[in-house]
């Protein structure tokens, strides 16, 4: 394991109060990334594996469409991509991530309705694929943000009357419950700590208030879990992670909040509308 006392000393310190950035995820790509062993580049990798997804899921509906520039790729590569793996070309894991391969194969072959919208049915394949990654705590990471991201839409969707089962994302014991359960609880308690703190949270009225008690579980959640990791790659991601989290706050303003919440409810609407006989299997 790589030691980066130079880089880390050298960080900014942040807080989840911080008003202001000093360094973004752009100057971590740009000045940090770089510097990184390769093993520890494969781990940093996932995390802006998550501008790719977004990419992708543009790309495939217009290939002219802009796309977010801290992904790993180009809009002319993932073009390329998506084109190769159309024409049946087989990409390997060092080329391509597999998982983005797969889900890019499937889309362009099924190309009708299913009960699972393409954002899930990727970020499924995402979450499955970072958390088998060789490294403790961000697979530790991955695991926790799905647990919280399910626990959420499954209480939301409870909340609004919506059928949870084809809103979960993901394939673990928790998911399962999620997906099968008629128990206030899930049958959860017991099984997921801070659970009733979640359950608190998610009945919260004001709704950016809720996001960011969330966002204070996870910097709380990440802070602990590296506790002994200071001048590893592990803090190094956690000070990618929390900039990222800075970054979406300064530019969130009440208003975008409260629209974002409501993009979520006519997402999971427009989810649960599909007739069965279109559900993926």
């Amino acid at each position: 394991m790589s030691a980066y006392h130079y880089l880390v000393a050298g960080l900014p310190v942040v807080s989840f109060d911080d008003a202001k950035l000093s360094f973004t995820v752009a100057d971590f790509k740009e000045e940090i990334y770089p510097s990184l062993s390769d093993a520890d580049r494969k781990l940093v990798e996932l995390f802006f594996l998550q501008y790719d997804n977004a990419n992708v899921l543009r790309l495939l509906k217009d290939k002219e469409a802009a796309i977010d520039e801290r992904g790993l790729y180009s809009a002319t590569a993932l073009n390329d991509f998506i084109a190769s793996i159309k024409a049946g070309d087989e990409l390997p894991d060092s080329v391509f991530p597999s998982y983005l391969s797969a889900f890019i194969a499937d889309y362009l072959i099924e190309n009708t309705e299913t009960a699972i919208l393409p954002e899930d049915a990727l970020a499924s394949r995402y979450y499955d694929y970072a958390m088998q990654c060789n490294n403790s705590f961000v697979a530790s990471w991955f695991a926790y943000n799905l647990l919280l991201n399910n626990l959420l839409v499954a209480m939301t969707a409870r909340k609004f009357k919506l059928e949870v089962a084809p809103l979960i994302v993901g394939d673990t014991e928790v998911c399962a419950a999620l997906r099968t359960s008629s128990a206030r609880d899930f049958g959860l308690t017991g099984e997921v700590e801070q659970l009733d703190q979640i359950v608190k949270i998610s009945e919260m009225d004001n709704l950016l208030d809720r996001e960011k008690q969330l966002d204070q579980m996870r910097w709380a959640w990440m802070e602990q879990a590296s506790i002994f990791n200071d001048f590893t790659i592990e803090r190094l991601y956690v000070f990618l992670l929390q900039v990222e989290m800075l970054e979406r706050w300064t530019a969130m303003d009440k208003e975008q909040g409260n629209q974002l919440f409501r993009q979520m409810i006519d997402s999971l609407k427009e989810e649960v509308q599909i007739p069965a006989e279109f559900r993926q299997k």
